[in-house]
């Protein structure tokens, strides 16, 4: 058995007296949130600061870690175990239109909406405890 690490983020902004979280397309179909793994050297709350600022564009300020998402995928034949580590953030700056080129999209959606709209059910855990945290 293989382990992953990853980290992602759960950005929110106030915009017009509601929450909006951002959230990525990887590809056709499915919406996400912004992760990937560590690079050599990187914290996890230093990998999801990066990872968010390349797959969204936007400049985002870590609050604090909201939890892990396990699950099990299968690679080459090899069984192998994922944990991503969350951290919410608080929006600073940027265009969500400025994403790299690893994701097709990246969108504000209500974040009181988004516990039902993300793809995945520990990321769709991971939006409920953000609107938890940071109201709608």
């Amino acid at each position: 058995m293989k382990r992953e690490f990853s980290a992602g983020g759960v950005v929110v902004r106030r915009t017009g007296g509601r929450s909006e979280m951002a959230v990525i397309s990887p590809r056709r179909g499915v919406l996400a949130l912004p992760k990937g793994h560590p690079e050599e050297g990187e914290t996890l709350e230093q990998a999801a600061t990066r990872e968010v600022l390349e797959e969204t564009g936007l400049a985002a300020e870590p609050i604090e870690r909201l939890g892990q998402v396990r699950y099990w995928y299968t690679l080459g034949g090899e069984r192998v175990l994922k944990g991503v580590t969350f951290f919410l953030f608080d929006y600073l700056s940027g265009n969500i239109e400025d994403h790299d080129d690893e994701v097709e999209s990246a969108s504000w959606v209500p974040l009181r909406e988004a516990p039902r709209l993300l793809s995945f059910r520990g990321e769709r855990e991971m939006a409920a405890k953000a609107l938890e945290r940071s109201g709608p």
